[in-house]
């Protein structure tokens, strides 16, 4: 392994690497009161409609003092990061691998930051065109692209 090798190793995580172990069903950005804002659905398997259930679950989770950002419900997985005042929420059927999709969950973040200069609502819906582009150029199929 040369030098370059090394550094190019050392610059792309490894995560993107094991890919093959995450794969999540759907992207969405919410806002602070859970209206979603985009969304994107890469596999199918799980309807657009369940997104609907996540804020109640957030809500009664932080009555009970249980603040976990992982939330399972009827055979879907609720993988979330709060950023600002958005909720970028990952969901699957699958049994992927938790770390990797909070480590996609945080990258996706740094490259909106990247193009947006800040990551908010009023950021995503004036780029929502762009968004969509950054979403399927990151994601294909549920798994992370590294090009």
């Amino acid at each position: 392994m040369t030098s370059d090798d090394q550094f190019l190793m050392f610059q792309i995580p490894a995560v993107f690497k094991l890919s093959a172990k995450m794969s999540v069903s759907s992207i969405y950005l919410l806002d602070s009161k859970g209206k979603v804002l985009i969304s994107r659905n890469y596999r199918g398997d799980i309807e657009p409609s369940v997104i609907d259930k996540f804020m109640p679950l957030l809500m009664d989770r932080e009555e009970e003092g249980n603040m976990s950002p992982i939330i399972q419900t009827s055979g879907c997985t609720f993988m979330y990061i709060k950023h600002s005042n958005v909720y970028v929420v990952s969901t699957t059927r699958k049994n992927a691998n938790v770390s990797l999709v909070f480590v996609f969950l945080h990258r996706l973040v740094q490259v909106f930051e990247h193009y947006f200069k800040e990551l908010e609502e009023e950021s995503l819906r004036d780029n929502f065109v762009i968004v969509y582009e950054l979403l399927d150029e990151l994601n294909d199929f549920g798994f992370p692209q590294t090009t």
